[in-house]
């Protein structure tokens, strides 16, 4: 009987699809029964969960643990169980309902923002003090509820009064917070403060502001506002051709403005008009006319390698490293992050404002922010040719929890849990969970080490090597541990940083790093990538379609601090906490890679260093002054940065170019980015006067018009006035609608030759700069747009420095980073020399002395 059960236990057991330890294990088995001679049959069940546990702990993935063995004899079943493995599952999956049951409060409460639960009960007692007093609040509409109560007869009369109080109670709260909502989205649609300047408030917008802070009173959640954001209005098509035409006019001849006037014009009074028809049908549909159209088809459609073209990366501190320890710094920097993701499934983020004021922004863009992953499509569709919007291209896949991260080292996948009995490992253990990895001696398995190539080129032959090959067994499973982790941790062999004899060279060659590293040691496709450097020094690379820069800052600049200022580290460099030695150790990840899919990950390889290699990189931490300065002579900064950046252009290539610099919509629901078109007829006529030497007084004034017209520009372009998301959006209907319209594919055939974003501060209450100036953060960058073009990044760090990220090809013969990038530094000094009337002030131009990166533990 027992070598029947034997049998039957071992013919239910299958190596197909098991892991490494499992295999081995099972092997060991197969021998001992062998050498028993059937006389007697052992066996250890390893219970091994990977999956999923949808239905009992919201998502929340099981420890892998021996949760019971039992032993077949002649005598019968000997089972035992492992307790400390079923404590394990049980608090994971007491994790689980936990977080389950913070989000269902949380809902509650973002859901009668800006009334507040207990409103409700207030509300109740008050009808029901009132009915006892036999007064009628209602004015008969108890009396009709009653009627229509189909247990009124079965109660009693005060019951009746109670259960009346409720439901008019319950229906005057509601009627109150839908209320108060659309008070509020009328109020957050007023824009004309923005336009106001500084010093010259209205009485209308003293008013405005005085009625916000009255409706928003309470403290809120992350998403409490999300509900009361107007949604994105649809400008008038006459509006925004004109504004188009007046943007494009300093870069036409006669001749071809001439043209294009007239395509504007015919597209106006013909085509134009059914396509706003559309449009305005969908914006009275959706929270938002132009975000999921430009996700899709600006980011998932792209068929080329998002590895340079459409990542971006952020950078550590610029002159402070806190530790030299590789290992330390990655645990400080994993805690931080999962410090960030925890505050943001409990809501306790502050809804981000716009400076200054009690506006808020959406926050949908944090909902995608972990546990999320990019999964490349298979067939094709590129925008540009698209005929038909609904093929399927790349997908977003967003998971709602996930315990571990996902850690790659010297050509080896990681699986490394972050909760141990349903609690978050201290810096110290995950330092010490990196250092098992570190150590680890395992060679990589043929062909995983160069693998995370496929997500660095071209999206359509990732796509095919993921249906061929990862679909199924234990490749499958490994790539679902990488896609389903919380983020990605690549631990680099190489040192970066603003260092050694040549530190503006290796901050370049750092940036590189960051932007795209060996092509194959970041896995692109993740929402973003965390890189720790050999000594200590960090960065990530985000992928683009999920959210943009701003929120991504946010983020970073949380971690920075967190990391640094909060967990810090003790005196040898080593992070803060105690030490469970009995943690699992990191699972190492199997796969089995046939020669096929070798040879494919070999050809997207060879694409992405293609990429790579030719990206020119430049930056520049510009010390000789900042905002501060600029602020004196009542000049915007971002509008004295633009101005730089088109006198440096114009110096560089001798000629004007469309430039692109992103503003948010975030004023609006699920808000994304708009273009303000930088390059305007004013600011033309500025750099061409104090190039041809003008006098300083009338190019003085040229520049102020050419500041001020920017800045009404960039507010066009917050407040749902911008040009070239409404042009976009009516190009996507027209595809729709299979129709074609020569103006609309001229527009967006438009090279941008010059495309600059700002990082913004977000944490300066989180830093200080005064007493700590050394902890700034350089900000980050992105590769170029154009193939002979530039981009340019610039962050304004406090008050007295300018960080510019400046990137090219080096395959374009017109462009070098480092020579716009000397430019810049001379534009920006001249402009300064233009506005200073004080002889006597000198702007000294390297006055504060180089400083490279140090380690301060």
């Amino acid at each position: 009987m027992s070598i029947h059960c034997a049998l039957t236990v071992e013919s239910n057991l299958t190596l197909r699809g098991r892991p490494a330890w499992f295999r081995s294990v099972y092997q060991v088995l197969k021998r001992r029964e062998r050498e028993t001679h059937g006389r007697q049959y052992c066996t250890n069940i390893f219970l091994y969960h990977y999956q999923h546990i949808h239905e009992f702990s919201e998502m929340a993935e099981a420890h892998q643990a021996v949760a019971f063995q039992f032993t077949i004899t002649p005598e019968g079943i000997d089972l035992q169980l492992s307790h400390e493995a079923l404590r394990q599952v049980y608090l994971s999956g007491l994790r689980s309902w936990k977080k389950r049951f913070i989000r269902m409060r949380n809902s509650v409460i973002s859901g009668v923002y800006p009334a507040s639960p207990y409103s409700w009960l207030f509300v109740v007692i008050a009808i029901l003090a009132t009915m006892y007093t036999r007064s009628d609040p209602s004015m008969g509409l108890i009396s009709k509820i009653q009627e229509h109560l189909p247990v009124s007869e079965s109660l009693s009369v005060q019951s009746q009064m109670v259960v009346l109080a409720v439901v008019f109670g319950t229906l005057i709260w509601f009627s109150f917070i839908l209320a108060m909502r659309l008070c509020l989205k009328l109020l957050f649609s007023y824009h004309r403060w923005i336009f106001e300047l500084h010093g010259k408030i209205s009485t209308k917008t003293k008013i405005w502001a005085v009625l916000i802070k009255l409706l928003s009173g309470r403290e809120p959640l992350l998403y409490s506002y999300q509900s009361s954001l107007p949604n994105l209005p649809v400008p008038a098509i006459k509006d925004t051709l004109r504004r188009y035409l007046e943007s494009v006019r300093p870069l036409m001849s006669a001749e071809e403005f001439q043209r294009m006037t007239a395509l504007a014009t015919q597209f106006e009074s013909s085509l134009g008009k059914r396509l706003q028809w559309y449009l305005k049908l969908k914006a009275l549909w959706a929270a938002n006319y132009v975000s999921d159209w430009w996700e899709e088809y600006v980011y998932l459609r792209g068929r080329s390698p998002i590895m340079v073209n459409s990542n971006y990366y952020g950078m550590d501190f610029l002159y402070v490293t806190p530790t030299p320890i590789q290992a330390a710094r990655a645990g400080n920097t994993i805690k931080a992050f999962l410090l960030y993701r925890r505050k943001i499934n409990l809501e306790e983020l502050k809804p981000s404002r716009i400076p200054g004021t009690v506006i808020p922004l959406c926050a949908a863009q944090c909902e995608r922010m972990f546990n999320t992953t990019r999964i490349p499509g298979e067939e094709t569709g590129c925008f540009a040719s698209c005929q038909t919007p609904g093929e399927i291209t790349d997908t977003l896949q967003h998971w709602r929890d996930s315990d571990y991260v996902a850690v790659y080292h010297r050509g080896r996948y990681f699986r490394l849990g972050v909760y141990r009995a349903g609690r978050l490992l201290s810096p110290r253990e995950l330092e010490f969970q990196i250092e098992r990895i570190l150590d680890d001696p395992s060679p990589p398995s043929p062909g995983e080490e160069k693998l995370g190539a496929l997500t660095a080129g071209d999206r359509e032959p990732w796509a095919q090597a993921r249906k061929q090959f990862f679909r199924s067994g234990v490749n499958k499973q490994s790539l679902d541990c990488i896609e389903k982790a919380a983020f990605f941790v690549s631990l680099d062999d190489d040192e970066q940083g603003m260092m050694g004899d040549d530190p503006a060279g290796n901050l370049d060659i750092y940036a590189k790093s960051l932007l795209h590293g060996k092509c194959y040691d970041r896995w692109f496709d993740k929402s973003f990538c965390v890189v720790v450097f050999k000594n200590g020094k960090n960065g990530l690379n985000a992928e683009h379609s999920w959210a943009d820069a701003p929120t991504v800052a946010h983020l970073w600049e949380y971690v920075l601090a967190t990391d640094t200022f909060q967990l810090g580290y003790d005196g040898e460099g080593h992070s803060k906490g105690e030490v469970d030695h009995t943690l699992p150790r990191p699972q190492k990840l199997s796969w089995d890679i046939p020669p096929e899919c070798q040879e494919q990950v070999s050809q997207s390889l060879t694409v992405a260093r293609a990429l790579a290699d030719d990206v020119d990189f430049h930056v520049i931490p510009f010390r000789d002054f900042g905002k501060g300065k600029v602020k004196k002579y009542k000049i915007s900064p971002d509008a004295f940065i633009q101005l730089a950046l088109q006198l440096a252009y114009y110096r560089d290539r001798g000629m004007f170019c469309l430039t692109y610099e992103a503003s948010m919509t975030r004023l609006f629901r699920e808000g994304r980015t708009e273009t303000v078109r930088s390059c305007s007829n004013e600011s033309c006529a500025f750099v061409k006067a104090l190039e041809s030497g003008e006098e300083v007084e009338a190019c003085r004034q040229l520049f102020r018009l050419a500041a001020e017209k920017h800045q009404n520009l960039y507010r066009l372009a917050m407040t749902g006035s911008g040009i070239d998301r409404h042009l976009f959006c009516l190009y996507v209907v027209s595809k729709y609608l299979g129709v074609e319209s020569p103006f609309l594919k001229e527009v967006l055939a438009e090279p941008w030759r010059l495309s600059t974003s700002q990082t913004p501060v977000q944490h300066m209450e989180l830093f200080d700069l005064v007493n700590h100036p050394e902890y700034i953060s350089c900000g980050g960058g992105f590769g170029p747009v154009a193939d002979d073009g530039y981009g340019v990044s610039y962050i304004i760090v406090g008050e007295e420095m300018l960080n510019f990220h400046i990137s090219c090809k080096y395959s374009c013969a017109q462009t070098d980073a480092h020579r716009f990038g000397s430019h810049i530094k001379k534009a920006l000094q001249d402009l300064l020399a233009l506005l200073n009337t004080d002889k006597k002030e000198q702007i000294g131009a390297g006055k504060t002395p180089a400083k490279t990166d140090k380690q301060t533990h």
